[in-house]
């Protein structure tokens, strides 16, 4: 039986996003509520997994262990909480370094994530804070939910019960 999943970009959503990059674990401010909302998705039968771009690295602003380094911080706060993440899927690329089709608004990362995990897309959620993320969500045939940038997930996922 195939299971829903809860796709989720990274800043802005889950954590605060200063208007440029987070270039490390001491600037990752998880946003308020976040725990919570990854609780409730959890407890509803959502596999949780992050979809970001991280194009950073592409600007050599940061490298590919930074942004390794900060999601092993966040799957620990996660773990801290009671919380599974399932994965997080990252594109390195930036279109003025390059096409790539892993990058946001393409729908690779997400597909790779339904076929790793037989996840249904026609149950599953994509909340992002931009275009791009309901543009990569709709590619895969996933439902998008746009949400404001820094605002609040857990109310976001409340409208999902």
């Amino acid at each position: 039986m195939k299971t829903k999943a809860l796709f989720l970009d990274r800043d802005g959503v889950i954590n605060r996003d200063p208007g440029d990059y987070t270039y490390s674990v001491d600037e990752f401010i998880i946003l308020d509520g976040v725990m919570e909302a990854l609780k409730l998705a959890q407890a509803q039968g959502y596999l949780i997994i992050i979809i970001t771009n991280q194009g950073g690295i592409a600007k050599n602003l940061y490298t590919e262990d930074t942004v390794r380094d900060i999601h092993r911080f966040f799957t620990k706060q996660c773990a801290k909480n009671g919380i599974t993440l399932s994965a997080i899927y990252f594109s390195p690329h930036h279109p003025d370094y390059g096409n790539s089709l892993s990058r946001k608004p393409g729908a690779l990362m997400l597909e790779r994530a339904i076929a790793r995990f037989d996840v249904d897309p026609v149950q599953s959620v994509m909340i992002g804070d931009r275009d791009r993320d309901l543009d990569a969500a709709a590619g895969a045939g996933v439902r998008g939910i746009l949400m404001e940038t820094n605002a609040s997930l857990l109310e976001v996922v409340r409208t999902l019960a």
